[in-house]
């Protein structure tokens, strides 16, 4: 199990949202992220004390062999609107009914992790950088997650890290310069077992960058303490890649802990996924763009959803996320258009696809489309 996060010390809280009420909790019990972790809602019961359930999600939620637990914290649900079944945030983390069915297409581990483990809980596929999954759970259970095979135990399977053995093969396998910690969400150990493992990495003298991957900020955002932020300073350069899809999730409490932590010199880059019916717009592709970019926060990848095992009613056909990127490119900053990506399935990496800007060659000239459409030749001898 992973540890209690610390408390946020605080003696003044702002006044917390209606739906504290229906636990009867102060500013102070409401701010606290152990309270948020032991109120999350689990069950049916549990949400339909918060939301309007439909039919789909009540069988869903009664689903047998249902494979990741349900699990939201008492914040993302105040973010919902609790009479529409269609709030983009509502998708991600409320079970539907789809979610029971599995396709030909679906793979258990789709990006071959368990192939390419090394030791327990190290997955090494490119050259210079490891995965580490430190941790089998997270503070809310997304219901696209590419790793549902091993977080929460729903499905029976959980996932533990051997640290010595991951120690001993990063010692060995030199051509390792970057780490990345993830899991589940590294955020939800304790500050002293973070600050052991990043102290133990940084006793490797090959590895030079650290990486965390979290979704933490955004639902827990008050686990983002002083201290927190402190701990990880202590081990830069050590980058945080956070996890949100939609611009109403960037509300007052996740710019306090995204400001904390860029406050605290960690740069921060967003990793989305491209999910139907929640950010398969445009317009709300470069609202979170520019939200994200306003708390600080570079947008860095955005996914093509993952072919996991009920997950078909999230995916878009990819050429939505070419033709969203196009439709970004040049109407706003490049620092606001994040890469498009396939985690290619069995294995194979991220592949970025792009729009075709290069058109083709002619006379010796490269023929280039730019973001209106017209043409340009640029030479290709000098």
């Amino acid at each position: 199990m992973c540890a209690s996060p610390h408390r946020t010390m605080s003696s003044s809280f702002p006044k917390p949202p209606p739906l504290a009420a229906l636990w009867g909790a102060s500013a102070e019990q409401w701010y606290d992220p152990t309270w948020q972790l032991q109120h999350c809602c689990r069950s049916e019961d549990d949400l339909q004390r918060v939301l309007n359930l439909t039919q789909s999600e009540r069988r869903a939620l009664r689903g047998v062999g249902r494979r990741l637990d349900v699990c939201v914290t008492p914040h993302f649900l105040s973010l919902m609107d609790p009479a529409d079944p269609a709030d983009p945030l509502r998708l991600q983390v409320i079970p539907r009914s789809e979610e029971l069915e599995t396709h030909p297409e679906e793979m258990r581990d789709p990006c071959a992790e368990e192939r390419d483990e090394k030791v327990p809980g190290l997955v090494h596929r490119y050259p210079d950088r490891v995965l580490l999954i430190v941790t089998d759970r997270c503070s809310t259970y997304c219901r696209y997650c590419t790793r549902s095979r091993i977080v929460s135990g729903a499905a029976g399977h959980g996932r533990h890290i051997d640290w010595e053995a991951v120690l001993a093969y990063l010692r060995e396998h030199t051509e390792v310069r970057d780490v990345l910690l993830s899991g589940g969400d590294p955020l939800l150990l304790a500050d002293e077992r973070l600050d052991a493992m990043l102290s133990d990495l940084r006793t490797i003298p090959h590895v030079e960058l650290l990486r965390l991957g979290t979704r933490v900020p955004i639902m827990l955002p008050r686990r983002v303490a002083p201290h927190l932020c402190a701990t990880l300073r202590r081990h830069a350069p050590l980058f945080v890649s956070i996890h949100c899809n939609h611009p109403r999730e960037l509300g007052s409490e996740a710019q306090r802990a995204l400001g904390l932590l860029v406050d605290h010199g960690l740069p921060l880059g967003n990793q989305s996924v491209l999910l139907r019916g929640v950010n398969d717009r445009t317009e709300v592709q470069l609202a979170l763009a520019h939200r994200l970019l306003q708390c600080r926060v570079r947008p860095y990848y955005l996914y093509q959803c993952d072919p996991v095992p009920g997950t078909r009613h999230f995916r878009t056909d990819p050429h939505v996320g070419v033709d969203m990127i196009a439709a970004m490119r040049g109407y706003t900053s490049g620092y606001a258009v994040p890469q498009f990506v396939i985690d290619a399935p069995g294995g194979g990496g991220k592949i970025p696809l792009n729009p075709h800007y290069v058109v083709g060659e002619e006379d010796g000239k490269l023929l280039l489309r730019n973001f209106r459409g017209d043409l340009f030749r640029y030479p290709t001898s000098f």
